[in-house]
């Protein structure tokens, strides 16, 4: 049996300002023990500023803003030069795995140190040329990869690259990290390997319209609220990241 360790991962660092802003605290001030970042948005520099010294992924963002990679196939884009989600599901493994490499060397000048891990916004690595191109990324640069179900946790390990045993987590009409649903999900926790708890805490975008909005306010007072340690300490979990996957880790 290996041993249980729970991260509780913030996606959408560099997203907007005002969700920066709010990631931060929930890092800082709150329980949240990793978060992943989008590099190539109009706020990436500033919010690597910010965020340096926390333990900080790749948000790998294939579904909006402009390709990293100089090489990225004009004809794979929208007519804006900008990614189009819709396609992502075409996109050919060697392209992705170049716009892979592309962002996380663009993290590592922005942070000054290497992503610990890489999860993909949208989930797009759902569609297998996307996970295929991610994971020969994945394993070359040595991270670990978000699996958010049993078949993309197989598929990943057949690829040698290590990923978490469970995954908790969801964004929809509703808000989904309410304090009472932490202490329910903190109450029957998985009894051993990497559980992931992927979570979208933020103050309202100020920059753009996004579906997850008001919702991401109520997750961050979830993850400041006091209650939130004492549901962990209660539960015997001290939140860990993914370097927990990583040789040396």
């Amino acid at each position: 049996m290996s041993a249980r360790a729970l991260i509780i991962n913030a996606d959408d660092l560099g997203y907007d300002p005002a969700v920066t802003r709010g990631i931060l605290r929930s890092m800082r001030e709150g329980v949240v023990s990793s978060a992943t970042f989008m590099v190539n948005t109009p706020f990436s520099e500033a919010a690597a500023r910010e965020a340096r010294g926390l333990s900080i992924g790749l948000h790998l963002n294939l579904a909006r803003g402009t390709p990293v990679w100089s090489g990225f196939p004009r004809a794979l884009l929208g007519e804006d030069g900008g990614f189009v989600e819709a396609r992502a599901a075409s996109l050919p493994p060697d392209v992705v795995e170049a716009e892979v490499f592309a962002q996380l060397a663009r993290l590592a000048g922005l942070l000054g140190r290497p992503a610990t891990h890489v999860d993909v916004h949208k989930h797009l690595h759902r569609h297998p040329h996307v996970l295929e191109g991610l994971a020969r990324a994945a394993r070359a640069s040595g991270l670990p990869v978000r699996s958010i179900d049993p078949g993309m946790r197989r598929a990943l390990e057949s690829h040698g690259v290590a990923t978490n045993a469970h995954f908790i987590g969801d964004a929809g009409t509703d808000a989904y990290w309410t304090l009472e649903r932490f202490e329910q999900h903190l109450a029957s926790l998985p009894a051993d390997g990497v559980i992931e708890l992927m979570c979208h805490p933020g103050y309202r975008p100020e920059t753009l319209k996004s579906g997850y909005a008001a919702q991401r306010e109520v997750e961050l007072e979830t993850f400041l609220h006091p209650k939130a340690r004492e549901v962990l300490a209660k539960a015997g979990v001290v939140p860990a990241d993914f370097r927990v996957l990583t040789p040396g880790g």
